[in-house]
């Protein structure tokens, strides 16, 4: 208290450093009642008196709001003060006004004047600063060698900001040769000092094997850091971890937590994943209302999927009733945003609504459009679709080999009825040459995954040798798969089959030449 005392004494005898002292004590309430009114009102005074450090603090009051309205402007007019007696701190303070033009015009060279006065001090937050504005060419000619330099004095104090960005570059390689493990180690230091983008990148890496050993736990545990950090990408694969069960075990109840943190913090995948657990009653108790209100979260920031499954939940009308009425119009213009985006089912159930009038005038042209935007993203439902279209007479764009390069695609991507199709054309020589090996082996395809028509026209190219050699035994059997998924034609060649090979107990009636496979 004698201390306090002989403080106070100077103080109120205009000492400048005595009145910042004590200004001091009362902002922590060190010997005295905490109290900010207190402490501006002494570091006034010094600041009055023309001391720098009670000209920072008073600006830092001033910005933050303490005992004092928030008033910008103010604390800019000292932070000015105190910059241009050098103070490292106030010229930082300054120079970041200026660059987000708070409380004065956001003015780049003067926010780069007032970094650099603070960086060539040592402050390691300037130099950061003025590395980034290098980086990115903000206010100063683009320059990463410049960038790296500052970048590198600043995370060679700890700066775990510089550390982060000095990762990024030396990952890409700008300014410096690409060096992942250089990336890696910076990165490592700054997530260990809880950069939480850090942190995040870590995981992701240990998660993948990217750089580092795949590890499940070592990503679960960076993860875990940034995301009670509030950092909503990792909380969101957090959630996909435990939904999955990835590296720990699985965990419905964690996941859905996480999913709700990251989806609070407006994170869209989150948003749109909350929005389907709502839908499908997973985890949480079937409403979709709760549905709608996350995917129209997620869809309202342009979110492709989420808009996609908006307007599922509109043509469906699941919420009738629970204030999602079922409404075509809404739907539709919920599936072409996200088709504009390059949502493939989006664009895939507009081209489908199109070709039928559901919801929207019929309109073979555009039903083409969308199926072809989806075909080009290698999606076989619209790739078949679209060489159906080609194949009509009515088509806008009729034109059999481009049908038959649609089926092609489509088939090869293990599209039952594309590979049925593509087998008619080689057997019959429509728009591309006749060819029986190729049919037999697109039918073939087709039958190995249930379909009807193609095992009997598999078991019919044995039977006549036509493709492949012919094998009696093997048609039966073909034969009877056809049969057994219901398809008429089977049955009389099944008794001739069954005649040749010696097994049938009775006489069967006479069958006439195989010439040509079945078709639809």
């Amino acid at each position: 208290m004698g201390d306090l005392a002989h403080i106070r004494a100077l103080a109120e005898d205009g000492v400048a450093h005595a009145q910042h002292a004590l200004g001091f004590r009362y902002f922590n309430g060190d010997g005295v009642p905490q109290s900010y009114e207190m402490a501006l009102a002494w570091y006034r005074q010094a600041a009055n008196g023309g001391l720098e450090q009670a000209q920072y603090n008073l600006g830092v009051m001033y910005q933050k709001g303490q005992g004092v309205d928030i008033d910008l402007a103010e604390a800019a007019r000292w932070y000015r003060l105190a910059a241009e007696q050098g103070y490292p701190a106030a010229q930082y303070n300054l120079g970041w006004l200026y660059a987000k033009g708070h409380g004065i015009d956001q003015d780049t060279d003067a926010a780069r004047h007032w970094f650099g006065k603070a960086a060539e001090q040592g402050d390691a937050g300037a130099q950061n600063n003025l590395g980034m504005m290098y980086d990115t060419g903000k206010g100063v000619p683009q320059d990463y060698v410049q960038a790296i330099a500052w970048y590198r004095k600043a995370a060679g104090q700890g700066y775990a900001r510089a550390q982060f960005n000095l990762g990024q570059r030396y990952e890409n390689g700008q300014g410096v040769a690409r060096d992942v493990e250089a990336a890696i180690g910076w990165y490592r230091k700054a997530a260990e000092q809880g950069h939480a983008a850090a942190q995040f990148n870590l995981a992701l890496r240990h998660e993948k094997g990217d750089g580092v050993a795949q590890d499940s736990a070592e990503a679960v545990r960076w993860y875990r850091a940034a995301a009670e950090q509030g950092h909503a990408s990792s909380q969101f694969n957090l959630a996909l971890i435990h939904d999955n069960g990835l590296g720990v075990p699985r965990d419905g109840r964690q996941a859905l937590e996480w999913y709700r943190r990251a989806a609070a913090l407006g994170h869209a995948a989150a948003q749109d994943n909350l929005g389907q657990r709502y839908e499908l009653g997973q985890g949480v108790p079937r409403d979709p209302a709760e549905a709608a209100h996350w995917y129209g979260k997620a869809a309202e920031q342009g979110f492709p999927a989420a808009q996609y499954h908006l307007g599922q939940l509109h043509e469906t009308g699941a919420g009738e009733g629970n204030g999602v009425p079922r409404d075509a119009g809404a739907a539709i213009d919920w599936y072409r945003k996200a088709a504009g985006q390059g949502h493939v089912r989006a664009q895939f159930d507009l081209g489908l609504r199109y070709e039928t009038g559901q919801g929207v005038p019929r309109d073979l042209a555009e039903a083409m459009h969308w199926y072809g935007r989806a075909a080009e993203q290698d999606y076989a439902a619209a790739q078949y679709n679209l060489g159906v279209l080609h194949d009509r007479d009515d088509s806008p764009a009729p034109d059999v080999m481009r049908a038959n390069a649609w089926y092609a695609k489509a088939a090869g991507q293990g599209h039952t009825l594309a590979q049925f199709t593509l087998a008619l054309r080689y057997d019959n020589g429509l728009g591309v040459p006749r060819d029986f090996a190729l049919a037999f082996d697109w039918y073939r395809q087709a039958a190995l995954q249930g379909h009807a028509r193609a095992q009997l026209n598999v078991g019919l190219m044995y039977f006549a040798g036509q493709g492949t050699p012919a094998d009696m035994a093997q048609a039966l059997q073909w034969f009877q798969l056809a049969e057994r998924n219901g398809e008429p034609g089977a049955t009389r060649y099944l008794r001739e089959a069954s005649l040749r090979l010696g097994t049938a107990s009775s006489t069967s009636t006479a069958v006439e030449p195989v010439s040509s496979c079945l078709t639809p």
